[in-house]
């Protein structure tokens, strides 16, 4: 009988003495059903695969469509200001190499360890806060950037505040509906933040913070009623401090933003030019590069407004596709935060995610016209090197989470199929040896 010959008996028709049948033994291969790997296969699946494939995706399109964009909407403003075409770009390109490094580094770094950096660094960003103050840097009729404009403390607080809120929420998650029990220091810490930057001033930094701060007491699972009260508090500060002297601008922009609801033409300037680059882009744009409002007096193209020249240059199907690619960023923040290893874990992503989501929706809502205008810039696509690095930062953050939730499942797969394995592995009942009767002899 040939080794793949198959045995045609029934079970237990063996010879007592023989040993159970083993199918390997008799070269026959055990069934694969359609559709499931082999165990083999699933345990040594490659680790990168532990990451969110969909966000990693998204980050490179928007990483790409941002150079491309900072190319081409900078070219003319660094040959006029640094006689040089690709100085803006070439500096971009330096920021996203270190931003890359940073987003490398987080996403390998246990993100529990942030618990005990968030202090120290929350101390550091208040000190820098404070040395914007003191150096007076003024650019552009503020005073929020150290060494020539290279660094904006207000950016690094956005991220430390989302980490130190998300931390301090964690440790008091069982007092979040106790408004009395955290109202109090909470507006400690958004205030000693919130002062600081509006000290520069920089009030758009400034409202992007009570909303992070009001975003944070919700997904850390506040109800309305927390949500509405700080929300409240913070419309009630921000109409008083837009009224004030600190922001002689407040009251031009507000009525200028009231009445280009009426009339689009009563806008500002820098509104109306924004709307003029979305009329010539139309449907599908005039091409990379062939901007004219860039040109002709867009303010800040490279940052601010760079959202403009995406409309005139790719049309509304360009600016569709950013939406979009923000809203998969979105969506596939919250995803990871629902299947975190822990609450720290979803609040760090989902609150991340939150805040990318909110500065692209105020950046692109103030080029359109729908909110009064604010100078923030809209993630990975503005030049900048200080908001580059912190958004990648944040994503660096948020796959460090979706890693070790997927090695949370593939330990716990690897446990489960360990125990099977060790309780006898086929199942089979042990074949007791022949037991020869008292006396008898072998012969």
């Amino acid at each position: 009988m040939g080794l793949g010959t198959r045995v045609n008996s029934k079970p237990g028709a063996a010879h007592p003495g023989a040993p159970a049948p083993v199918e390997a033994d008799l070269g026959v291969r055990p069934v694969r059903q359609p559709g499931v790997l082999p165990q083999s296969a699933r345990t040594s699946r490659p680790a990168w695969l532990g990451f969110d494939i969909p966000l990693v995706l998204v980050i490179i399109s928007l990483i790409v469509f941002g150079v491309l964009m900072v190319y081409s909407a900078s070219a003319d403003f660094s040959f006029r200001i640094y006689k040089d075409s690709t100085h803006v770009f070439l500096r971009q390109m330096r920021w996203l190499a270190l931003g890359s490094a940073v987003l490398i580094f987080l996403t390998f770094m246990d993100y529990h360890w942030l618990r005990k950096l968030a202090i120290p660094m929350m101390a550091v960003t208040l000190l820098m806060l404070a040395w914007v103050l003191i150096v007076q840097e003024e650019r552009y009729g503020a005073a929020r950037s150290l060494y020539s404009g290279s660094i904006q403390p207000s950016e690094l607080a956005k991220l430390a505040l989302i980490i130190y809120l998300s931390i301090w929420l964690y440790n008091r998650r069982d007092q979040i509906r106790e408004i009395r029990l955290w109202i109090l220091p909470l507006g400690l810490i958004l205030g000693a933040v919130g002062g600081l930057i509006l000290l520069q001033p920089d009030l758009s930094a400034v409202i992007t913070i009570v909303i992070l701060g009001s975003l944070m007491i919700f997904l850390a699972g506040g109800g309305g009623k927390q949500l509405f009260i700080v929300l409240g508090l913070g419309a009630i500060v921000g109409l008083i401090l837009v009224r004030s002297d600190l922001f002689p601008t407040g009251p031009d922009r507000l009525e200028s933003y009231f009445a280009g609801l009426k009339d689009p033409q009563l806008y500002s300037d820098h509104v109306r030019q924004s709307l003029e680059a979305f009329i010539r882009g139309r449907w599908f744009g005039v091409g990379i590069g062939m901007s004219q409002t860039k040109l002709l007096g867009l303010p800040f193209p490279h940052t601010d407004s760079v959202f403009a020249v995406v409309g005139e240059e790719l049309g509304v199907l360009g600016a569709s596709s950013l939406v979009i690619l923000y809203v998969i960023l979105v969506w596939r923040g919250l995803v990871i935060a629902r299947s975190a290893p822990d609450k720290l874990g979803a609040l760090l992503a989902s609150g991340l995610s939150a805040w990318l989501a909110t500065e692209a929706l105020i950046n692109m809502a103030v080029m359109v016209g729908l909110l009064p205008f604010a100078g923030n810039a809209l993630p990975f696509i503005s030049a900048g090197g200080s908001s580059l690095i912190m958004a990648l930062a944040a994503v660096g953050i948020i796959l460090n989470v979706s890693r070790l939730s997927s090695k949370q499942k593939s330990g716990e797969e690897h446990s489960s199929h360990a125990v099977v394995d060790l309780r006898r592995r086929d199942r089979r009942r042990r074949v007791s040896r022949p037991v020869h009767p008292s006396g008898s002899s072998s012969k």
